[in-house]
């Protein structure tokens, strides 16, 4: 267990808004700070921020907890990874720890199994036996400066090729498979190497680890493209492929393509700013990751219905984060590769400086799918196209392309206006009515599965939140609480964990506040600790230690009541006691 003392001089050096402002846009809000959640997507802000306690509460999906919690969530890492990544940014040392992480053992050895995995596939690939991997990434005009700088390398045709080299390295079987470089036999006495015969592009994260591989074919064989599973250390949309190399550039935006092989080939052009999506479609995660890095996305993708139908997805998804999109047509259904091969930088270049927003875009879409010149495609495209502009923001940017229809298509502009506010209005009450939806499902489904017992216990475990909140928020009520209600009075096992860990500390004169918790806890569970103080929080002031007495009894009497629900074990006298009990707490 990491030193208290360790602790607050972390979280001192790491103040929650510093931290968290280079991933969200901030407002002040009072004392609060608001804005955008990066855990999901909405249009209105409910992620709250505070510093007075170090701590967050999304009001939208129930994501909540300290700063060390946040950097687990957004950055996919362990407690003590997070723990790691904070104290390099404050310059400190993380002391010897008294237990031993397993978990994060395990992430360690994932990840020296990736990196020497992508050192062999990478030496093969320059050996007698890579001359196939490496004359296909010569034959789509990749340098070997390229293919080193990508790390590319060359699977060959064998069950043991990496099992083996691994294996006198000091790996042993269950860390490759855990990598997911191996896979277990079908009688499961042994292990062989999952990548054969592929060329293999490692996939690496912006701190520069190997967390998985994408290796493809170099025939007609299926599946083309085989991408790693999901692991301890990757998961496929908490990342994206070269975002390690675009975010050093100084890049005024980057650009998404559908594949790790148009992304090598516009870097190796000059544009390094290139992403793509990893072996899956473009989700509202990477949505998020693309916004902590960039204002202005452009979106590359094939010009087929499998292209626009992924262009559309992505679309929505981006404007969830607010950033500014424009969209790449590559003349004769092109890809970027082919297109800069033929016609080199420049004229890709002036395609990116030429590329539609994405209103245009769309609109170009939903025209091409009517019969403008007759008034039943006309009237349908126009309602369709108000639909469209329903979903901005900006009333200004609204304006301005309703005046650009009215114009094209020979329209009243107050008729469209008309018709606008309505699909505005609707469209209004449809989120209204889908955000809440969502932030009760959301909060349902956090407490089932930090406390799956509150459901059945909903009174008991109503009063252990609000009096856990209120303890996390004023601990010196803990003085007067601990003396009238003991953990083995707490209804629901996991309250009465959190209740023990606070009581226990508070006895041995130790800090009780939500950070202690977090290396003890998982992210979701933080969130429903989080959402304990989130009552009191609002509550504010006209909080008092009656307010813990009531909370106090409350416990107490449903403790009781649970007693008398199982009362086997009790004598007729401590029955009759227990029934005296529940009429006098119903009068």
């Amino acid at each position: 267990m990491l030193p208290d003392s360790f602790l607050q001089e972390l979280i001192a050096k790491n103040d929650i808004e510093s931290v968290v402002s280079s991933y969200v846009s901030l407002k002040r809000r009072g004392r609060n700070l608001v804005g955008l959640c990066p855990f999901h997507g909405e249009k209105t802000p409910s992620f709250n921020l505070y510093p007075e306690t170090s701590s967050f509460y999304c009001f939208g999906c129930g994501a909540g907890g300290d700063v060390i919690t946040f950097i687990r969530r957004i950055e996919n890492l362990s407690y003590i990874d997070a723990v790691k990544m904070l104290a390099d940014r404050a310059g400190m040392a993380v002391p010897d720890q008294d237990r031993n992480d397993a978990g994060a053992k395990v992430r360690m050895r994932i990840l020296e199994a990736n990196r020497e995995a992508a050192r062999l596939f990478h030496a093969f690939l320059y050996s007698s036996g890579g001359r196939a991997g490496l004359e296909y990434y010569y034959s789509r005009g990749y340098t070997d400066a390229t293919i080193r700088h990508f790390g590319l390398g060359y699977a060959p045709q064998s069950f043991d090729f990496l099992r083996d080299n691994l294996r006198k390295k000091g790996f042993h079987d269950e860390d490759l498979v855990l990598a997911w470089l191996c896979a277990r036999s079908k009688n499961g006495k042994g292990i062989y190497d999952i990548f054969r015969n592929r060329v293999m592009i490692p996939i690496i994260d912006v701190r520069g680890n190997v967390i998985a591989f994408g290796g493809r074919v170099l025939d007609d064989s299926k599946p083309k493209y085989l991408n790693s599973g999901e692991t301890q250390v990757f998961k496929r949309t908490n990342n994206l492929f070269a975002l390690n190399f675009a975010k050093q550039g100084k890049h005024e935006r980057l650009i998404l393509c559908e594949g790790y092989m148009d992304v090598i080939a516009l870097h190796q052009a000059g544009f390094t700013n290139a992403v793509a999506a990893l072996g899956t479609s473009f989700t509202a995660d990477h949505a998020r990751l693309l916004a902590r890095y960039t204002d202005e996305v452009v979106l590359i993708f094939d010009a087929d219905a499998a292209g626009k139908k992924g262009a559309q997805r992505a679309i929505g998804l981006l404007r969830e984060t607010g950033l500014r999109i424009r969209l790449v047509t590559i003349p004769d259904g092109k890809d970027p590769d082919e297109f800069i091969k033929r016609n080199g930088p420049e004229r890709f270049k002036l395609l990116l400086e030429r590329a539609a927003n994405d209103v245009e875009y769309r609109l170009t879409e939903l025209g091409s799918r009517h019969l403008l010149t007759t008034s039943e495609g006309k009237v349908t495209y126009l309602r369709e196209a108000t639909q469209l502009l329903a979903d901005l923001n900006d009333p200004i940017e609204r304006d301005v392309y309703l005046g650009r229809l009215a114009h094209d298509l020979a329209v009243s502009k107050d008729a469209l206006k008309t018709q606008l506010e309505y699909q505005i209005k609707r469209r209004k009450k449809q989120q209204q009515d889908k955000q809440m939806s969502q932030v009760l499902r959301r909060s349902e489904e956090t407490t089932k599965k930090a406390n799956p017992d509150a459901a059945r216990h909903v009174r008991a475990a109503s009063a252990e939140e609000s009096l856990l909140g209120l303890l996390l928020l004023h601990p010196d009520y803990l003085n007067v609480v601990s003396q009238r209600l003991s953990p083995e009075e707490m209804v629901t096992p996991f309250n009465r964990g959190v209740y023990e860990k606070l009581l226990s500390r508070f006895r041995q004169g130790l800090l009780v506040e939500l950070s202690v918790l977090s290396e003890d806890y998982e992210p979701e569970e933080m969130s429903y600790i989080s959402g304990m103080m989130r009552d009191s929080r609002e509550r504010g002031a006209t909080l008092t230690a009656e307010d813990a007495a009531h909370y106090v009894e409350v416990i107490k009497n449903e403790h009781q009541l649970q007693v008398l629900k199982e009362p086997t074990e009790l004598t007729p006298e401590q029955i009759q006691e227990k029934l005296e009990l529940m009429r006098k707490m119903k009068s």
